[in-house]
């Protein structure tokens, strides 16, 4: 069983999708063990507390320095035995020293189809506003792995999702939560948890889901 930490800034709906698919048993290996927050009084945490899951807070500009929130963030990822971070709206920037120590052990997930409208600044509805501003015909979801670039880890999965006419950027947001993140997101760290994920030369690989015979 690999132990979950799920890291959010918001809402947490995409928390929710992972806290239902674990429910559903559609998480295999994996449970979510803790839940941490950029940020007190957010959504996610009573979206944790309603699953008994706990709940910390890790607020960067609580520290004098990047060290002392790195080595807080340490702390709580230690105090729960953490095997996989997953960032599900999580709105921070975490540095080299964070993503080597879980060197292909955080995964993302980003609003859009990397390489697109994707990198620094990039996140919540601004997303979806660039991409209705270019005029693109399809967008979507991606997972990626997570390093100390903004959405530069190696792509793990990507679900695609067409732009209406009359699409909004929040008909558009809502519309690739639904058919697109909810339903990755959860996929692919069932995917992790039971091993299919491999990563060379920054590019991944799935292998086939076990059967019960």
């Amino acid at each position: 069983m690999l132990n979950i930490a799920v890291m959010v800034s918001g809402g947490g709906t995409n928390l929710q999708a992972l806290l239902d698919a674990e429910k559903a048993g559609g998480l295999g290996g994996g449970r979510i063990v803790c839940v941490i927050a950029s940020k007190e009084n957010v959504g996610a945490l009573r979206r944790a507390e309603a699953f008994s899951v706990p709940g910390e807070v890790c607020r960067r500009t609580a520290f004098s320095c990047e060290e002392e929130y790195e080595n807080a963030l340490f702390a709580i990822l230690d105090k729960y035995n953490i095997d996989l971070i997953v960032l599900a709206g999580f709105l921070s920037i975490l540095s080299k020293r964070v993503t080597e120590r879980y060197a292909n052990r955080i995964i993302n997930i980003h609003p859009a189809l990397i390489p697109s409208f994707c990198g620094k600044g990039y996140y919540g509805l601004k997303v979806h506003e660039a991409a209705l501003a270019a005029g693109v015909k399809v967008t979507g979801a991606t997972v990626h792995f997570v390093n100390e670039i903004p959405d530069g880890g190696a792509i793990i999965a990507q679900k695609a999702v067409y732009i209406e006419p009359d699409d909004t950027p929040e008909t558009l947001q809502r519309r690739v939560m639904e058919q697109a993140e909810w339903i990755l997101l959860p996929q692919v760290v069932r995917q992790f948890c039971q091993g299919q994920i491999r990563i060379v030369d920054n590019k991944t690989y799935i292998t086939e889901e076990k059967q019960d015979v």
